[in-house]
């Protein structure tokens, strides 16, 4: 049987595992990113890490073929290069080289959305399918897309940014410096704001109730909460919801037409409440219709574990074309 590691690196933690040959994680733990310091220490204690994980798996770091890395930012991915990621204000970071030297075992990293894709596409929501758009509704609006069975990355490993394909000309702020981003719109945090000024519009609103008064604990899920208590604001705020999120998913359907989209994100939580309206959107307007090449839209299945067994997919895909 053979091992990998795999290190997902985030602004706050960074997530670790042993993965076998088949993804399953064997072992997992997280340290403090720590982000404020030298990328020379970061790189050291993602180092330790792996060891650590290792020897609590039994796993002799010469069973370990490789490690791979999911990182934010825009990923020079051949030379194992993070060019630029706002989340720990890096730039021009060689952590492959930076991981290599400390444990002596070639290093692969990607952009952290191509990694969770890879994950749900490998042994996720994704599997049964040759073809999937990965699209996380979160801070922003993340994605991965898998053509084939191949991760697609654009030139110099830097396409794919689906959040920011626009869906109103002139619209919402977004923070790539552009408006009217999937990603202002569909977000969670769009999500957020979208709900808290219709709050302010609607006092009669039973969303009061639910955030206690407190329109700084208004969270992603509130209004599908009070969609549900039958309050006619939420309903409306759903109902918006949904049709810019189909907006940009159809727009996405029409570029790659995948077989399958795979949702992720706390926004999925939701469960057919957003799922049955976002897919009757979607096959009404989806360009040439459903019944040559019908797309299914599926919940994510991994969680916070995508990341992890996507970067271990990846590594493992490097090993193989070398």
């Amino acid at each position: 049987m053979k091992y990998y590691a795999g290190l997902d690196l985030g602004g706050t933690f960074v997530k670790g595992g042993i993965v076998d040959e088949t993804g399953a994680i064997v072992r997992a733990d997280k340290i403090p990113t720590g982000k404020d310091r030298p990328y020379g220490e970061i790189a050291a204690d993602m180092a330790g890490l792996v060891r650590k994980i290792a020897a609590d798996a039994n796993v002799s770091m010469s069973d370990v073929a490789a490690v791979g890395i999911g990182s934010p930012g825009t990923i020079d991915s051949k030379n194992g290069v993070i060019y630029y990621s706002n989340n720990i204000a890096w730039n021009n970071v060689p952590l492959c080289a930076e991981i290599e030297k400390n444990l002596g075992i070639r290093a692969f990293v990607t952009n952290d959305a191509n990694a969770a894709a890879l994950g749900e596409a490998w042994c996720g929501a994704g599997r049964k399918y040759g073809s999937i758009v990965f699209i996380t509704l979160g801070t922003g609006v993340g994605g991965g897309v898998i053509i084939d069975g191949k991760l697609f990355q654009g030139f110099r490993s830097a396409g794919a940014e689906l959040g920011h394909v626009v869906i109103r000309m002139g619209g919402a702020q977004c923070t790539c410096g552009r408006k009217g981003c999937f990603e202002a719109y569909a977000s969670a945090t769009a999500l957020i704001r979208q709900t808290r000024e219709a709050m302010e519009k609607h006092p009669e609103s039973k969303l009061w109730d639910l955030c206690g008064g407190d329109l700084e604990k208004v969270e992603g899920k509130t209004a599908f909460d009070g969609q549900a208590l039958g309050d006619e604001t939420a309903k409306r705020i759903v109902s918006r919801y949904v049709k810019y999120l189909a907006e940009g998913l159809v727009n996405i359907c029409n570029e790659f037409r995948p077989e399958a989209i795979v949702l992720g994100g706390g926004v999925c939580g939701a469960g057919d409440v957003l799922l049955k309206p976002l897919k009757r959107r979607i096959n009404r307007y989806i360009y040439g219709g459903t019944k040559y090449a019908p797309v299914k839209v599926v919940i994510a299945s991994l969680g916070n574990d995508a990341g992890l067994v996507g970067a271990v997919k990846y590594a493992i895909d490097c090993v193989s074309a070398r």
